[in-house]
């Protein structure tokens, strides 16, 4: 009788005496040590990976909404007024432009809009954003941003999962592997986009991280979760057909302890039994107040779609979704992988993507505020980088990671404050400095987290969000 060939892990348990487990229960237990010490996240093959674990520190926020506007939001046209921009308007840029460029632009370009200062802190904000500047008080502006990578593709990357061009984990997985979920009926990550924005699923990609850690994409606004319902078997059968398949899923798993495939495959057919009682009443938008669906802009074709990403994005977090990812791509007019992405129609498409998204992000904080979630609850607004002072063509801004703006508010921060400052023409950032590592690390401070500390080893190495970088952003922190 042929005798089956044994595989690596049955070879170290059987040569030498078993000798050489050693060294690998010594790399297994590195890989465990890996994980932060207080509220260590499970090893691959953990009977439940989305299990909620203690935070590192007591943390300020408990949950995360990024709204992330793809294309690159121009940040001297929104948060960020140059009186001296205005005043050169049409003259020559006065120093040299870094080498990194991906087209050439040309004389200076002062924002066409008027901006105007609002709540008791100040702020300044452009006329374009009338009902965010109404919550100003509650942000912070972060307008000393920069970032690595001129292309929508590499700064996409490296504002999502910290790295430019490899496959890395993406925050949201990060937040998930290191603190687990609220909700065990819904999945952890969520992600809104009704278009696919630049890179698509490398953005919320798990990666080298276990696959129960990646997020989960809605598109289809009226039907957020194909397949939910089976019409041909009662949940009762379902049960039953579940318990069966779990016990045939157990011996097979049992020589593939390191498969973490196949751990969220087992554990993503639970999931979706369990999703289909609270995943249809958590995306029930329509089940709203007429009152709250207005205050989201529900009521008119041009705030509806980003509305409803925003109305969804508040029902997913107060039912303990750790991390919900909004993204601007879908217009009532047009879809882009880039909405904001103005080489051309300045003037036209980015007061068409303010009217869009205004009204849905203060209702979004709004709401949040009224139900007293806004304490804990983390909001983050911004793009992958913003946009030249230089214009392209007549009525255009060109990519720009040298300096620009993105606002957080709750969760911990400090309301009413603008921090960091970019050069009198809006081109690099020039004082309190925050790069994209530092946000991340000062994301996941909030969460409770010490970012160099929650690592996951792979390929030899302990990796983490902010690699080798990031410092955490004290002055911002309330």
């Amino acid at each position: 009788m042929r005798r089956s060939l044994l595989d690596r892990r049955a070879m170290l348990q059987h040569f030498a005496s078993g000798f050489g487990m050693l060294g690998l229960y010594g790399l297994l237990a590195d890989e465990a040590g890996a994980a932060p010490a207080a509220g260590a996240a499970p090893a691959a093959g953990a009977a439940n990976p989305l299990a909620v674990r203690p935070t590192m520190f007591p943390a300020k926020a408990k949950r995360v909404i990024f709204l992330f506007m793809s294309g690159g939001p121009s940040h001297v046209d929104l948060f960020d007024p140059k009186p001296r921009l205005a005043a050169d308007n049409g003259k020559p840029l006065p120093f040299e432009k870094p080498s990194l460029e991906r087209t050439k632009t040309g004389n200076l370009l002062g924002s066409p809009f008027k901006f105007q200062k609002h709540g008791q802190s100040g702020i300044e904000v452009s006329e374009l954003f009338p009902n965010v500047a109404s919550c100003v008080d509650d942000l912070c502006v972060i307008r000393s941003m920069h970032a690595d990578n001129i292309n929508h593709n590499g700064a996409c990357l490296q504002m999502n999962t910290g790295e430019q061009a490899f496959s890395r984990p993406s925050m949201g997985s990060w937040l998930l592997y290191g603190l687990g979920s609220e909700n065990q009926n819904l999945p952890g990550f969520i992600v809104i986009s009704p278009a696919q924005p630049a890179q698509g699923a490398p953005l919320w990609s798990s990666s080298f991280l276990p696959a129960a850690y990646q997020g989960t994409l809605v598109s289809d606004l009226k039907n957020p979760i194909s397949n939910l319902q089976n019409p041909r078997v009662t949940p009762e059968g379902q049960r039953a057909q579940l318990d069966a398949l779990k016990q045939l899923n157990a011996l097979h798993q049992a020589s593939r302890h390191d498969d973490s495939r196949l751990n969220a495959r087992i554990a993503s057919f639970e999931l979706a039994y369990r999703m289909q009682m609270e995943a249809p009443r958590a995306f029930d938008v329509e089940s709203e107040s007429p009152a709250t669906k207005k205050l989201y802009g529900l009521d008119n074709p041009v705030t509806e779609t980003f509305g409803k990403q925003c109305l969804m994005a508040r029902r997913l977090s107060e039912r303990g979704v750790r991390f919900v990812q909004v993204y601007h791509t879908q217009t009532s007019k047009r879809s882009s992988c880039q909405l904001w992405d103005q080489h051309g129609g300045l003037r036209e498409e980015l007061p068409a993507n303010c009217a869009a998204t205004d009204a849905p992000i203060a209702g979004l904080l709004k709401d949040l505020k009224s139900r007293d979630l806004l304490k804990d609850t983390l909001v983050v607004w911004g793009g992958e980088f913003g946009r030249t002072p230089t214009a392209e063509g007549n009525n255009g801004r060109e990519h720009h990671p040298f300096g620009f703006t993105m606002w957080l508010a709750g969760g911990g921060v400090k309301g009413g404050l603008a921090y960091g400052a970019t050069d009198e023409f809006g081109w690099f950032a020039a004082e309190n400095k925050v790069h994209v590592h530092d946000l991340h690390a000062t994301i996941l401070h909030l969460m409770g987290i010490n970012h160099e500390k929650l690592t996951y080893h792979y390929g030899g190495r302990n990796y983490r969000l902010t690699d080798v970088h990031g410092n955490i952003v004290k002055d911002i922190l309330a």
